[in-house]
């Protein structure tokens, strides 16, 4: 090949460059990764070479590779191997979740984890009593992560295992839920307290399970053209599996990593070696810090300034406003520490009470240590009344949206919060108005990955099922597709890299079945995504 030819060339297609000027293009060659010619046909053909792998696009649209700037693929990896999905795909009954469960505890060892993981009541028949869990369980220890990630069941069995009973003090900032009647343990474990089962289950984590797990979900990521991740709290087992992944050559994803502030000492760590954001290259890459103080509206522990609505659980408290997860002076203290050393800090804050606790860490931080173009992120940052908009715009926070939210969750946040409050929930329309950055992001798999169910969501504002969001923080295809593109990349101060298909920029492309800026919005959640490119290789083909 000549040392002009290109590596990859796309013609014949309607590629959507999500430039600053919105242009499309109807070309694009790329060497070495890169993007080195956009145009008309006859302007790229130029760069083809005898070794250049030429794809013609058909009047296909292709747009930038998505950035999903917060998720947990980690995690998700790491559940692969061994956790039961309990998805509302799968269960759509109680007695369907029971029966489950008792089929896997059946083919399980007499003192192995039944585990299961993205549990939403609301979709499934509701809790289970721990009476049928440990029916369910056989005699097994049971542990299940809601959807939210915020909220467990325990059967009788987990508990003993833990030495846990009902005089047992339930660690700071969690509960053990018992039954006002009774006293006795309902099964439900919240916040801290389900992190001890959580602890339990994952002990056995490696990185090289973790690294076998994430082969999976970034194949199954790249279907969806996603080609950058920002994993959320990230621990030191994911971390290392991410760097022995690229050395070997098994990394199909670019990783943004938000090292997590719940593992004890990783932050410090960080701060002692000197490691800033930005630290690593265009396939790992360290993005920020990240701790998590607020919580699950859909689990009706958010921190709200007024009490929630809807049907109760038993064993929540009465009235009940959620929960915060961190002593303010302590999480500043935190914050500062990493703020000034170098590290993007990213804080998370749902409920109005929560983003509020988010900015106050955030503003401490600026007072002691001010910085222009900090992007301090609030992660979620889901319920944004008037008054938080105007302290986001201030502070210049960036409000990291979990739109993913809206299509999975969208239902129980009308349950929980009511109709009214939906004018002010991922409020997207009022944030482009005000020119606050808001990307969004899936917390996969909190919620589903795919970033077109969620873009459905932004556009018509509705959830799964239809239940409205409120039509007045509608945005259109573009907009919301930025929030899924540049402003993605902007959140992690990866813009110039990624985020726009620009000369000198990374070659990630998703090629679609359908034209996403013509179509009938009602459509957006059915597009397909058939070819998926990250620096210039084809990752993915349908």
């Amino acid at each position: 090949m000549t040392s002009l030819a290109a590596d990859l060339v796309m013609t014949n297609g309607r590629i959507a460059t999500m430039d600053a000027a919105g242009s499309f293009a109807q070309a694009l060659a790329a060497r070495d990764g890169r993007i080195v010619a956009l145009g008309n046909n006859a302007e790229v053909k130029a760069l083809i070479g005898p070794e250049t792998k030429v794809v013609d696009l058909g009047g296909r649209t292709a747009i930038p590779g998505i950035v999903d700037s917060h998720n947990h693929p980690d995690a998700y990896a790491a559940r692969l191997a061994s956790w039961e999905l309990l998805s509302p795909d799968r269960i759509q009954s109680r007695e369907a979740l029971l029966a489950r469960l008792s089929d896997v505890a059946a083919s399980k060892r007499p003192d192995e984890w039944v585990a299961g993981y993205r549990l939403n009541e609301n979709k499934s028949g509701g809790y289970p009593t721990i009476e049928e869990l440990d029916q369910a369980a056989q005699g097994r220890p049971l542990f299940i992560l809601r959807t939210d990630g915020h909220i467990g069941l325990a059967n009788s069995r987990a508990f003993a295992e833990l030495g846990i009973d009902e005089t047992t003090q339930p660690p700071e900032f969690g509960a053990f839920d018992k039954h006002p009647e009774t006293g006795k343990l309902t099964g439900i474990v919240r916040e801290t307290a389900a992190h001890l089962f959580l602890d339990r289950v994952h002990d056995g984590d490696t990185p090289d399970s973790i690294a076998a797990g994430l082969e999976k979900v970034f194949a199954e990521w790249t279907s969806y053209g996603i080609t950058s991740v920002y994993n959320s709290l990230t621990p030191s087992k994911g971390i290392r599996a991410y760097q022995m992944m690229k050395d070997q050559g098994r990394l199909n994803m670019r990783v943004g990593i938000i090292a997590s502030g719940r593992e004890a000492g990783l932050v410090e760590s960080l701060t002692a070696a000197g490691i800033r954001s930005g630290f690593g290259d265009d396939w790992v890459r360290i993005i920020g810090v990240e701790w998590c103080p607020d919580c699950s509206t859909s689990g009706r522990t958010a921190a709200y300034y007024e009490p929630y609505v809807g049907k109760k659980i038993k064993g929540e408290p009465e009235p009940n406003t959620g929960v915060l997860l961190y002593e303010l002076e302590d999480l500043k203290r935190r914050a500062l520490a990493a703020h000034k050393a170098g590290l993007q800090v990213m804080i998370e804050g749902v409920g109005d009470r929560g983003i509020d606790f988010a900015l106050d860490a955030i503003e401490y931080c600026l007072e002691q240590h001010p910085m222009e173009d900090h992007r301090m992120r609030v992660e979620h940052c889901c319920y944004v009344t008037p008054p938080l908009q105007e302290r986001l715009k201030k502070l210049s926070v960036i409000d990291s949206s979990a739109t993913g939210f809206m299509y999975d969750l969208g239902d129980a946040y009308i349950a929980n919060r009511g109709q009214q409050a939906m004018a002010r929930m991922w409020p997207h329309r009022a944030m482009i108005d005000a020119g606050i950055p808001a990307p969004g992001h899936s917390d996969a798999m909190v919620c589903q990955a795919n970033p077109f169910l969620a873009l459905w969501s932004m556009v018509n504002r509705m959830s799964d099922t239809g239940g409205d969001l409120d039509a007045s923080q509608a945005i259109t295809p573009t907009e919301a597709l930025n929030a899924y593109t540049w402003l993605g990349a902007h959140s992690g101060r990866e813009e110039h890299l990624k985020g726009s298909l620009e000369i000198g920029k990374l070659a990630d492309v998703a090629v679609l079945d359908r034209d996403y800026f013509s179509i009938p919005t009602e459509e957006i959640r059915e597009v397909q995504v058939d070819m998926t490119v990250i620096g210039g290789r084809v990752v993915h083909q349908r």
